[in-house]
């Protein structure tokens, strides 16, 4: 288990990160969230022992995590961080050396990934030859080839098309499947809802969010409903507790200032023709985010 406790970061008298607590759980993904200059990269930074904390303790599996325990952790930042004048071979080689695997070990997992990937013609390949989307796969493989027990993933789909997000979300859950501890950032809200049960949202280096994501939308009485029927955004504007109506595509989403007036909602559109759709969701977290981050 990856824990943090109590951790603070000052670069000089800046507070970068302040008091942060969480953990995170063998075969658990969370996602650590938050704007531009949260702390996120500081606290990523932290954990990897690139930099000490000002005050708290970040321990992996009980143990201070230091270049030893740092082998066991696997990190595709949001920068990119590959030598382009290396061959895929050849920057796999020398990054995974560093972690601790044998030449012949890398070779296998390297062809094993390369595959995976639908990249194989790559392997002799200079890494300033491949496209954005293949730069991110060999980022990626070179994340996790020395199978490692965290893993920490700061916006790993950047570059990829939708074929391949696919792809990269199957590994993604097997991993997890496996056990890794998975820590996943990312600005895309439908991707952290897609694989967080729980997480953590940082505003200037304080949390403001914290917990299981459906605990968390629990919070919050407001509610969308989306509408196909023979109704106008103008008719459902008028209806007590609709503070805003958006048409999008051939439904209307009308946003609820409550959960009570859906009924009152519900009887009107139900006199209307030609319903098809009535639904009523939660609040997305990327209205979260920017309700709290925004604020």
């Amino acid at each position: 288990m990856l824990k943090l406790e109590g951790v603070t970061k000052f670069y000089n008298d800046y507070k970068a990160v302040d008091n942060l607590s969480f953990c995170v759980r063998e075969g658990e993904i969370f996602g650590l969230l938050g704007a531009n200059g949260a702390g996120k990269t500081t606290t990523f930074r932290m954990i990897m022992n690139l930099i000490e904390p000002s005050s708290g303790t970040i321990t992996l599996n009980d143990k201070k995590i230091d270049y030893n325990i740092t082998d066991e952790i696997g990190f595709l930042t949001e920068e990119r961080s590959l030598l382009l004048k290396l061959t895929v071979k050849e920057l796999m080689i020398y990054y995974a050396t560093l972690k601790g695997m044998k030449e012949e070990d890398i070779i296998i997992e390297l062809k094993k990934w390369l595959k995976r990937f639908n990249i194989e013609e790559y392997e002799n390949k200079k890494i300033k030859e491949l496209s954005k989307g293949n730069k991110q796969k060999i980022q990626f493989i070179s994340a996790i080839i020395h199978n490692p027990k965290l893993l920490i993933l700061d916006e790993p789909f950047s570059g990829l098309d939708p074929i391949n997000v696919d792809l990269f979300i199957d590994v993604i859950n097997e991993l997890k499947e496996k056990g890794t501890m998975i820590i996943f950032s990312s600005h895309q809200m439908n991707h952290v809802e897609l694989f967080c049960e729980k997480l953590l949202i940082l505003n200037k280096g304080k949390t403001i969010i914290s917990g299981d994501l459906k605990e968390i939308k629990q919070r919050y009485d407001d509610r969308n409903i989306l509408i196909k029927a023979d109704v106008t955004k103008a008719e459902l504007s008028k209806i007590p507790g609709v503070k805003g109506v958006i048409i999008k595509g051939d439904e209307l989403e009308v946003k609820v200032a409550d959960k009570k007036y859906v009924k009152d909602i519900f009887k009107y559109v139900s006199n209307c023709k030609n319903v098809t759709k009535f639904e009523v969701v939660e609040l997305s977290l990327h209205e979260i985010f920017t309700r709290e981050v925004g604020a």
